[in-house]
């Protein structure tokens, strides 16, 4: 197996957008600290996300929910010291962005203070009037549809989201109204393969999937899943990748190759 080395060049979102169209899938790893976040950078890994999954698997809880915009701050600042190059994500935790004035306020935080260069939020058309909001104050944003964690009790458990007729084509529609109101990139979590490829062919900007197939622009997943010692039992589109791998780096190494190869996710780790 070849070893990556360092991302050559700065990821922009203008950089993502070029890899869309060129069909250069684009490898995404969650992050919490400078150590492993050099590790991901080294090993090729184009977009870290500081997501709100800290939660679980660094605090213990059973869901997102509890993380304080303090929490998020401080693994941002952590996260960006041991980036160079890779384009940093901060997740927006819950009841973070409940007014457009708010929504400014944290995530003009994360960038100011933690280093952050797009933040994530979840909710759909709702979401509308906030994504604008931030794009207007210059905040490139992450919109995120399928399931979302933040509506756990909402939605009653974390199930597969769009698989009927309906709540397929709202979650299309929703897509292009964020991308048209600014957002930059789009996650998709836990949808049906078929409504996820259609959504990336209907949208200019890259979309990232978790769970959504292989036909999107990316992949990500929880980095402590891949390594095997997230709490609790690993989710169905994730995998173990340190069970061939004599090393944490080889482990990341093969995640990388897998996502730039197309050769993950495999069709046990999909919805249909």
């Amino acid at each position: 197996m070849s070893t990556q080395t360092n991302t050559k060049h700065k990821v922009t979102i203008r950089r993502l957008a070029e890899m869309k169209q060129a069909k250069e899938k684009i490898a995404c790893l969650t992050a919490y600290d400078a150590s492993f976040a050099q590790l991901l950078e080294k090993t090729g890994v184009d977009v870290v996300l500081v997501g709100d999954s800290l939660g679980m698997v660094i605090q213990g809880e059973e869901t997102t929910l509890p993380v304080s915009v303090e929490d998020m701050l401080y693994h941002t600042q952590c996260v960006a010291k041991g980036l160079t190059n890779a384009l940093l994500i901060t997740d927006m935790p819950f009841l973070s962005f409940t007014s457009e004035e708010e929504a400014v306020l944290n995530a003009g935080l994360f960038m100011k203070q933690g280093g952050a260069h797009m933040v994530k939020l979840e909710g759909g058309v709702d979401q509308v009037d906030t994504v604008a909001a931030l794009n207007k104050n210059g905040i490139p944003v992450c919109a995120h549809l399928g399931l979302q964690p933040q509506y756990v009790h909402k939605i009653g458990g974390y199930r597969v989201q769009g698989r009927d007729a309906a709540a397929a084509d709202k979650m299309l529609k929703d897509a292009i109204t964020l991308q048209d109101a600014g957002a930059d990139l789009m996650l998709l979590e836990c949808v049906p393969e078929s409504l996820a490829a259609k959504i990336t062919d209907a949208l200019d900007i890259p979309v990232i999937g978790i769970g959504a197939g292989t036909n999107c622009d990316g992949q990500i997943l929880v980095l402590y899943d891949i390594l095997d010692i997230s709490l609790g039992i690993r989710p169905k589109f994730s995998k173990n990748f340190m069970a061939a791998s004599n090393s944490i780096e080889e482990a990341i190494q093969q995640y990388v190759s897998a996502v730039k190869n197309a050769e993950f996710p495999a069709v046990e780790h999909v919805f249909s």
